[in-house]
């Protein structure tokens, strides 16, 4: 790793180097670097250093073209190509390729106003366009898509945010103070996880929220821990605080073995095998063949509607809790089915 007083010795050597109306001997280079540091509160180096640093730049990764010309009777350093920098220096082909498709992975927000900073930048780095090579699933008609932009520009900026909103069962608005913190994306659609005042964290799908305005009155609180090791546990969004996390085994006919295998429910998921596996088929003997997984998560609305969605498939075994609050789902869904 490059230490912060190198990078400094080079940006010094960089303004010095590129100026065409002053040239400088090694001597000279040493002098006004060293000036530059002590002033910066860092110690002066040797000569021997900057001749070091000359070398460093004429190798990669900056591969400055450096001349040693006499002027005026003394040997003098510059670079060789009037108006190059080492800050300023050309994309090869391939870094440009690379860097197109990161701009074009995000730009798969196109038309989000506030993202049309994307489209300044390949200009003024005279990017070309080339074919997107990755595509993430989206749906441009979800409610809220138009909000994502602003959203983002928002937590960059830590803004509070006084935000309109309402619920699927309760169409009223409210009106809540927040301090957001993270856009994440579950089954296409978009949601903003925020904290509150009292130090409680919500999610607020982007289809639910009315409006929002910013609060530059109100001072933003950082969250107490890192975000985004809070959803490890959890399938999808909703986070339930203090809740245990869930020992959770499922049996999987031969069917849904390889799906669920190479797709796992959860990062958690694993293979019950060898004394475990054979100590579970002796508690589960109806159950013939298959394969036995265990996860380790909390229990929530999002990893009931994922088990519900392969309930053709899997058998859920334990806990208790999990396996009850699934047969009431099935109970409805056939009771529903029935009535027609």
């Amino acid at each position: 790793m490059v230490k912060k007083n190198a990078i400094m010795r080079y940006k010094i050597l960089d303004s010095l180097l590129s100026n065409r109306n002053r040239y400088y001997s090694i001597s000279e280079l040493l002098e006004k670097v060293n000036e530059a540091l002590v002033l910066d509160g860092m110690e002066p180096v040797s000569r021997r250093c900057i001749e070091k640093d000359l070398n460093t730049l004429e190798c990669a990764p900056y591969e400055a073209a450096i001349e040693r010309v006499w002027y005026h009777g003394k040997k003098c350093i510059r670079y060789a190509e009037e108006g190059f920098s080492i800050f300023t220096k050309k994309l090869t082909e391939e870094e440009e390729n690379l860097l197109s498709e990161v701009l074009n992975t995000i730009g798969q927000f196109d038309g989000l106003d506030t993202f049309e900073w994307l489209d300044s930048l390949k200009k003024r780095l005279d990017i070309k366009e080339h074919r997107r090579i990755i595509q993430f699933d989206s749906n441009p008609y979800f409610e809220g898509r138009n909000l994502i932009g602003s959203l983002f520009t928002a937590i960059s900026n830590k803004q509070v945010l006084a935000l309109k909103y309402h619920t699927y069962k309760d169409p009223e608005i409210r009106e809540v103070v927040v301090y957001p913190y993270l856009l994440k994306e579950y089954n296409n659609r978009w949601f903003v996880i925020a904290g509150l005042e009292n130090g409680k964290i919500f999610n607020y799908a982007l289809d639910r929220i009315d409006d929002f305005k910013p609060m530059p009155h109100i001072d933003y609180i950082e969250p107490d821990e890192e975000l985004e090791s809070r959803f490890d546990d959890i399938v999808g969004v909703t986070l339930y605080k203090d809740e245990p996390i869930e020992d959770i085994l499922l049996w999987v006919n031969e069917e849904g073995y390889q799906y669920v295998k190479t797709k796992p429910l959860h990062g958690s998921q694993r293979d019950v095998k060898g004394e475990e596996d054979k100590a579970v088929r002796e508690r589960y003997p109806a159950l013939q063949g298959g394969r036995f997984f265990r996860l380790q998560c909390i229990l929530n609305y999002e990893l009931e509607q994922l088990l519900m969605s392969k309930m053709n498939q899997l058998v859920v075994l334990e806990p208790a809790t999990l396996k009850d609050s699934l047969i009431n789902r099935i109970k409805k869904m056939d009771s529903l089915y029935s009535s027609i």
